[in-house]
């Protein structure tokens, strides 16, 4: 327990450090290079199932949440098999935020779920109060809803799945939550979206692919700045057996997800890669200074297949890496093993 504590209290001085380093706040906060003393109102939103990487940065969600560094306003699912609102509520109630809100797609979208039925067994293990996607809201919805409440530039969004529920916020109409186009909300009320997608600096990479006409709709019209953490970041990032090697977490639905899935596949014999950790962390905790951003703009085509495009005053950005890979796998590695106050 000493170790850990040490550990976490290493990482927490680690942000501050790259906080500072980034100076005053300017176009690089925009793109997530620094953040402020208050905690980030947050959207988290994930496909939770078909991988298990979003487990991990659920558990980093909230580990942030705990450090006083992020608000999670609601966590949206983008995909809509049967079960994957009770999956998140798991959580969101292991970690003591059970009453965080949750949206589902209800109309066309992805309908798959993990091969290796981590969330039958952490269903039948741990405790939830949502059993059934129509107990929830549409995940568009709820953005409007959520969104409209909040301070103008001031919500992240970080998504590590589908695009699905955000192509639908951009294309909403006004409602009775607010007279603003879907568009002209997320203009107002978004800071920054960060999202794992992309394969750079070109390649097929599956939250883009697996719908495609999403990703081409937002990558082309969001209209805040965007940061992407690309297939290549995450790849190297192997996290999960520290996790799953410490005695002393019991009763952990994230370490029964790593120790289910992980001895079912050879290639994670070393961890699971992170590709979806590695967007909760810079987008909260910043990207300095493990990562430099090179702009530009992602392109996708209309077979799902995206590249990347430089430009020097690119609204979007992606990472490039800047510090050795380990450094942040410690990182990752720590904030999973987060346990709840």
């Amino acid at each position: 327990m000493i170790k850990r504590l040490l550990l976490m209290g290493w990482m927490m001085m680690t942000f501050v450090y790259a906080q500072r380093a980034t100076g005053e706040a300017g176009e690089s906060d925009a793109l997530g290079g620094a953040r402020g003393a208050d905690p980030l109102p947050v959207i988290f939103d994930t496909d939770m199932g078909p991988d298990y990487d979003d487990v991990g940065a659920i558990a980093l969600l909230h580990a942030f949440a705990d450090s006083g560094k992020a608000r999670i306003l609601a966590t949206m699912a983008s995909n809509k098999y049967e079960g994957v609102a009770a999956v998140i509520n798991v959580f969101n109630t292991y970690f003591h935020r059970a009453d965080i809100p949750i949206g589902v797609p209800k109309g066309a979208a992805v309908d798959q779920r993990d091969t290796q039925h981590w969330t039958d067994s952490i269903l039948t293990r741990y405790p939830h109060a949502i059993r059934k996607n129509s107990e929830v809201p549409d995940a568009v919805v709820l953005y409007r809803r959520i969104l409209v409440g909040q301070p103008d530039h001031s919500v992240v969004i970080i998504t590590v799945g589908f695009l699905t529920n955000l192509a639908g916020l951009l294309q909403s109409p006004a409602d009775g939550y607010s007279s603003l186009s879907g568009l002209e909300l997320v203009k107002r009320k978004v800071r920054q979206l960060v999202s794992m997608a992309g394969k750079f600096p070109e390649g097929w990479e599956f939250n883009v692919f697996k719908d495609s006409t999403a990703s081409r709709y937002v990558v082309a019209h969001w209209p805040t700045p965007v940061l992407y953490s690309g297939f290549e970041i995450g790849v190297k990032i192997k996290c999960g057996l520290p996790l799953v090697r410490d005695v002393s977490i019991q009763n952990s639905p994230v370490k029964d997800v790593f120790r289910i899935s992980l001895p079912q596949a050879a290639d994670d014999s070393a961890g699971r890669s992170s590709w979806d950790e590695t967007a909760v962390l810079v987008g909260i905790g910043g990207y300095q200074p493990y990562y430099t951003v090179r702009r530009g703009q992602m392109l996708v085509a209309v077979n799902g297949s995206d590249r990347w495009e430089d430009s020097a005053d690119g609204r979007q950005a992606r990472l490039v890496e800047a510090r050795p890979v380990a450094e942040v796998q410690a990182i990752i590695n720590g904030l999973m093993g987060h346990q709840p106050r």
